[in-house]
């Protein structure tokens, strides 16, 4: 069987990816793709602290909610039932909403990005995504989305979020050997969906 492709959604808070990849999803299985959806953090043990630790119902230092977030990842690729791995072994399409670029971002805003890099170094040599979605929006777009739906996570805060970004293209920078393509997601959602399908196409060598 031929393993299946892995495509992960990135970028800011309020940036589109959970929209897009439902758009995905729904497109490629219309073809007759079967497609896995997923995200991290997971609903996993380690996913459940993890979003109390997003939401300020728990708090630990940067360090070990980055260290937190790879015990979610490691067990997000390998878990023998609902392992990313074993989808991609069975010839499903993966798509990921939120990935280690993800931790280079928002971790990096706290901690030495170099650090946050060889603490994912394990998923990295792992599992590698065949292509990376950034979906980029700018500072007065997604401070608008986030205040329209009154958000309480732990970055959602404009001048976090404008570093993160910043951060975004800084790790980009540092491992040129990903495959990330970046997507102007300030306009309508049916030209970033085509532009988005297209990509994947391409890197589904259809």
């Amino acid at each position: 069987m031929t393993r299946g492709k892995f495509i992960v959604f990135e970028g800011i808070d309020g940036s589109g990816k959970s929209t897009h990849a439902v758009l995905l999803k729904e497109r490629l299985e219309k073809e007759g793709y079967r497609v896995y959806l997923t995200r991290e953090p997971t609903e996993g043990e380690a996913g459940v602290l993890l979003r109390r630790l997003l939401t300020g119902k728990a708090d630990l230092p940067e360090q070990a909610i980055a260290g937190l977030f790879m015990t979610d990842r490691i067990d997000h690729i390998l878990n023998a039932k609902t392992g990313m791995l074993r989808h991609l072994e069975e010839g499903e399409i993966v798509i990921c909403d939120r990935y280690y670029f993800s931790s280079l971002a928002y971790n990096g805003a706290y901690a030495p990005m170099e650090w946050v890099i060889e603490l994912n170094r394990l998923a990295m040599d792992t599992l590698r995504p065949d292509l990376t979605l950034f979906l980029d929006i700018r500072p007065e777009t997604f401070l608008s989305r986030i205040e329209s739906r009154g958000s309480t996570e732990r970055y959602e805060k404009v001048e976090v979020l404008e570093k993160v970004r910043e951060n975004y293209f800084k790790a980009f920078s540092l491992l040129p050997e990903e495959n990330v393509q970046v997507v102007d997601n300030g306009r309508s959602i049916e030209a970033a969906a085509e532009e988005i399908y297209l990509a994947v196409k391409d890197a589904l060598g259809k």
